[in-house]
């Protein structure tokens, strides 16, 4: 006597279910791995970036030098040899970054505790983490107006050149 045919097709059902939910969950699980790969790369660009940022700006005499430096770093690490509308957008866009970062590793936070300092400025001593604020906001601005993270020029596609004997 074989079972009702209705019996093996909830089995069947159940047992296709139980795929789908598998299948659902290694979806996710491998979506969850990629995200979780690109925070962590994102941000040892992030600290390797501004490690450089700031080794530069650090010891800039200026704020003017600061930025300048900053800048040139920037354009650097992202093979920029030309200008664009965009570059320059972006670069008019990390200078608040730059100025931050001298502000806080320059020799202006090192008078801050010092009588006076600050004065003329209308600003209150900046804290390490205005850097940060100033980096995030650059980050989220870029966001805004750009189809990709920020984080994403700095993965360098370099074609294979033919190597050519004259």
């Amino acid at each position: 006597m074989t079972p009702a045919p209705s019996f093996l097709d909830a089995l069947k059902l159940a047992a296709e279910e139980a795929a789908r939910a598998e299948d659902d969950f290694r979806r996710q699980m491998a979506e969850r791995a990629k995200a979780l790969e690109r925070e962590r790369a994102f941000a040892y660009r992030r600290l390797n970036f501004m490690r450089a940022i700031a080794e530069a700006v650090a010891t800039a005499e200026s704020e003017e030098i600061a930025v300048a430096a900053a800048l040139a770093v920037l354009r650097t690490k992202l093979g920029w040899s030309s200008d664009s509308e965009a570059r320059a957008a972006v670069l008019a866009r990390f200078a608040p970054v730059a100025q931050q970062i001298f502000a806080a590793l320059g020799p202006a936070s090192e008078e801050a505790g010092a009588p006076g300092a600050g004065e003329g400025q209308g600003a209150p001593p900046v804290e390490p983490a205005d850097a940060v604020a100033a980096l995030a906001a650059f980050e989220a601005w870029y966001r805004e107006t750009h189809p990709n993270p920020f984080w994403l020029l700095f993965e360098h596609y370099m074609p294979e050149t033919p190597v050519v004997d004259f």
